[in-house]
């Protein structure tokens, strides 16, 4: 029997009506016509087409662009825990079916609007939970779903300590939301006494410090991209760019590089991936090296060539459509370098992990950039992020890194 429906009712224009018909779930404040009743901010809202005809129901923002995030398309729904519960768990059934049981212990739990949860982002790293809250919605159900969702987890077996909360980035203020970092309270329960903990991911260790980590703590969206690193790079010199944390430089060394220099502008950065290195015994062969790459590889163009595998893993160069040209012009000048610096039978491992830099506007510069260089690639493969990051069709943010592995010939 059909549920009866008492939400404030939102009119929306045939181009959201078409977005939501083809997967999409956000409604901007521009597309929405009429609003009946009185929506409370966060709370829920039906969304209908100019005929009356039912599209949905979403998290209402009266202070964002995107006004109406919908969270379920059936109109029989009722949005009581059960339903929260549900989707919960759908999304860890998900990771289970998709990674194996080692990887469990730090991938992505939840992955926004691919799950269904419209702002908000949950990453396990071992016994912690790292979670990032950047919608209104989300906000005023944090302390539902979140310990609802360590139960599911404690459920089946696994150990969580805690959740601490990440939502210290300034996005939040389109949604007339504060900055907030801590840990969440869980109910009877006293927070670890630290937020610094230890995972393994691909057979290398690390120490990830989810209060002061970059964004949730440590980048788990290349974990088989490193993989891939890995195989190629048993016997050869490798100069890993934007190293961060160290990531694919321990990989590399793991796969059994023989030599891998890792490289990164920040000192703090440095100084984790060399401990990094040391907590994995492979500081014998991992230099860790403070440097600015846009200078670096300039440099050792006039030396005698010394790496065979260069891998670019650089931050996302744009965060808007506005900048996109001047991102693509600097991984232009990192690829055109790289490309110039490799031997013939050298290997390029590249990436951007901006959604606004398109697969069509990355590939179309590396095309340039080999030009440029005078030399050929041969693809070996075209990758993309690790699937506990879903890529959800009809929702083209959620497709943003693009990884390809080349052979310079």
């Amino acid at each position: 029997m059909k549920a009866e429906r008492s939400y404030p009712r939102a009119v929306v224009t045939a181009k959201a009506e078409n977005a939501v018909l083809q997967g999409h779930p956000w409604i901007y404040d521009a597309e929405i016509t009429a609003l009946t009743g009185q929506p409370e901010n966060g709370g829920l809202v039906d969304a209908v087409s100019r005929k009356g005809r039912y599209l949905g129901t979403g998290l209402y923002s009266k202070e964002s662009k995107i006004r109406l995030r919908l969270v379920s398309r059936n109109a029989n729904d009722v949005f009581d825990d059960a339903f929260w519960e549900r989707k919960l768990r759908w999304a860890w059934e998900y990771r289970k079916a998709v990674l194996r049981e080692e990887d469990l212990t730090c991938c992505r739990v939840i992955f926004g609007e691919a799950d269904g949860f419209p702002g908000l982002t949950v990453d396990r790293f071992g016994p912690l939970l790292s979670a990032q809250v950047l919608s209104v919605g989300m906000e005023t159900r944090k302390h539902t779903i979140l310990p609802m969702l360590a139960d599911i987890l404690r459920r089946d077996g696994q150990r969580i300590d805690g959740i601490y909360e990440r939502s210290d980035v300034k996005l939040r203020e389109k949604e007339g939301l504060e900055q907030v970092k801590g840990w969440l309270p869980l109910p009877g329960e006293t927070p670890p006494a630290s937020a610094v903990t230890e995972i393994t991911e691909n057979g290398v260790k690390y120490l990830v410090d989810v209060e002061n980590g970059q964004k949730t703590g440590f980048f788990l969206d290349q974990k088989f991209n490193r993989q891939a690193v890995a195989r190629l790079a048993r016997g050869r010199t490798v100069l890993d760019c934007f190293t961060h944390t160290g990531s694919f430089a321990l990989n590399a060394a793991l796969g059994g590089a023989a030599h891998v220099t890792a490289v990164d502008v920040s000192e703090s950065a440095v100084e984790m991936a060399r401990a990094n290195a040391a907590r994995n015994g492979l500081s014998d062969r991992v230099d860790c090296v403070c440097a600015n790459v846009f200078d670096l590889l300039p440099e050792l163009e006039g030396q005698p060539a010394r790496y065979d595998f260069i891998i670019l893993d650089p931050p996302a160069f744009t965060k808007s459509r506005a900048t996109v040209a001047n991102a693509i012009t600097g991984y232009k000048e990192i690829n055109y370098r790289a490309m110039k610096l490799l031997p013939r039978g050298g290997y390029l491992a590249t990436c951007s992990c901006s959604y606004f830099a398109t697969e069509e506007k990355f590939t179309a510069m590396l095309r340039s950039a080999a030009r440029d260089a005078g030399v050929q690639l041969r693809q070996i493969e075209a990758r993309q992020q690790a699937p506990d990051h879903p890529i959800l069709w009809g929702v083209e943010e959620t497709n943003y890194l693009k990884f390809y592995l080349f052979q310079v010939i």
